[in-house]
């Protein structure tokens, strides 16, 4: 093969047809959401939505709300965190500019019309396009909404430690330790000395006590990896059977897992509550109700154990071992943790818990690990919840397009498209031999690494 120059002067092409314009390998993922959206109505409905933050004659030509969200899903599906990275990324695809609806000659939005909209669009409205996507997914049959699994995990919040002040007073951290050394007899004190007080120090980053001025919503917490960060809590609940996430709500990351349980069983009731009375839907998921949460140890409680059974739901909990407990004067209490024992000590109860860590963990690493959302880029739960909704939606839509296309991300597509190739040379790496195909064979694959060391083939 003759090396390749590139040209540093080319003439270019007048008139080009359009159907032959280059396009990326998440091509036919887009074209295929954007045909699974067409075919629900889903540009309809958002427009319907959100005409009531619209005026109908004033100001210039807005963007439509399906662009919105689309660019938003973006995000999701290309594992961009921030507004600017996804409104950069859509500015520079073809593939893109053609799933936002965009002509060749048209300029995609900037992140700054993401910011108005994303302000103009309330939250409600946000919750909205999730239940029309969770309707989706019940018209295609992967919603049952039997059985959910439950549980939380941190996002690190936009908001920096350095930056916390004082609720009392409104001093900085620093300006707080000086003041503390000055009475310790410390006229001057340098960094190290107030290092070394800090370090002395107990329970010295406590939320009853320290805010950050710009992001309030953000709490103290320790992460999974041991370090302090001010974050906050997503909880998602999960169908067991088919991973679909029924319901996400943000929580201030110090809430205990056994309160915050609480308003994320009333989303998820309230969620299929509005899918099993959709008339579009009606007719097939007329059984869709929540009958059973499966949950880890973080989450038992006696509230949440007799909670549960108030509201007739049967609990797979995993209890922690608190030794011998006294039951006096709380009989409903020990009906309900004795029941939720005997489960979780059954075969199913197993079964759900073992599936309850791979599921829930799984929708952990796609929307915030893969998707892009570990740390936000907004302050205030309103911001944020509004973000993770959508990134959700995608989630759920990734759900279905595997279902109906094989493939949940558009990366996943050009990774099977790879892998289809690789079988198909190595279908024909066997009809044509093993001396043609080497590392076909595993006693050859040595010979690769070592092509001077490398025997005849066998005949």
């Amino acid at each position: 093969m003759a090396l390749g120059k590139r040209e540093t002067e080319r003439q270019e092409t007048m008139w080009i047809p359009t159907a032959n314009l280059p396009q990326g390998p998440g091509h036919p993922f887009y074209q295929r959401l954007n045909k699974l959206l067409a075919k629900h109505g889903f540009d309809g409905f958002v427009e319907g939505l959100c005409g009531k933050f619209y005026h109908e004659s004033m100001g210039r030509p807005g963007i439509p709300p399906g662009v919105y969200f689309r660019m938003l899903l973006v995000g999701y599906f290309e594992g961009i965190d921030s507004e600017r990275g996804i409104a950069w990324r859509c500015a520079d695809s073809r593939t893109l500019g053609t799933f936002l609806g965009y002509a060749l000659d048209e300029n995609t939005p900037d992140h700054s019309s993401l910011s108005v909209i994303r302000h103009r669009i309330d939250l409600e409205t946000h919750q909205e396009a999730f239940s029309w996507v969770l309707k989706l997914l019940a018209s295609e049959g992967l919603l049952k909404g039997k059985t959910i699994g439950i549980d939380a995990t941190t996002l690190e919040a936009n908001a920096a430690m350095r930056s916390i002040v004082r609720k009392d007073t409104g001093e900085s951290y620093e300006a707080f330790l000086t003041h503390l050394a000055r009475e310790s007899g410390i006229e001057t004190p340098t960094r190290e000395d107030l290092a070394k007080l800090d370090r002395k120090r107990k329970n010295k980053a406590s939320n009853q006590d320290w805010e950050n001025p710009n992001d309030p919503d953000a709490k103290i917490t320790k992460m999974k990896d041991g370090r302090t960060h001010l974050a906050h809590k997503a909880e998602h609940a999960v169908d067991m059977d088919t991973s679909a996430i029924v319901a996400v709500t943000l929580q201030p990351a110090d809430r205990g897992d056994t309160t915050s349980i609480a308003d994320t069983v009333e989303a998820t009731v309230s969620n299929l509550l509005d899918v099993q009375n959709d008339p579009a839907t009606e007719e097939r998921v007329h059984e869709v109700a929540m009958e059973e949460v499966v949950a880890d140890k973080g989450y038992h409680s006696n509230a949440t154990m007799t909670g549960l059974e108030a509201m007739e739901i049967r609990s797979y909990v995993s209890e922690p071992d608190r030794g011998q407990r006294n039951w006096e004067g709380r009989p409903d209490a020990r009906r309900a943790v004795h029941a939720n024992r005997r489960r979780i000590r059954g075969e199913r109860g197993k079964r759900l818990l073992r599936k309850r860590g791979e599921l829930i963990e799984r929708s952990f690493a796609h929307c915030y690990e893969t998707g892009g959302m570990r740390r936000t880029h907004l302050r205030g739960h309103g911001n944020i919840l509004k973000r993770l909704l959508v990134h959700v939606v995608g989630f759920n839509l990734g759900l279905a397009m595997r279902s109906l296309f094989g493939f949940g991300k558009p990366r996943r597509l050009q990774d099977g498209l790879g892998a289809a190739l690789l079988r198909l040379l190595a279908a024909l790496a066997a009809r044509l031999g093993a001396f043609w195909w080497p590392w076909h064979r595993p006693d050859r694959r040595r010979d690769i690494a070592a092509p001077h060391l490398a025997l005849p083939a066998a005949a």
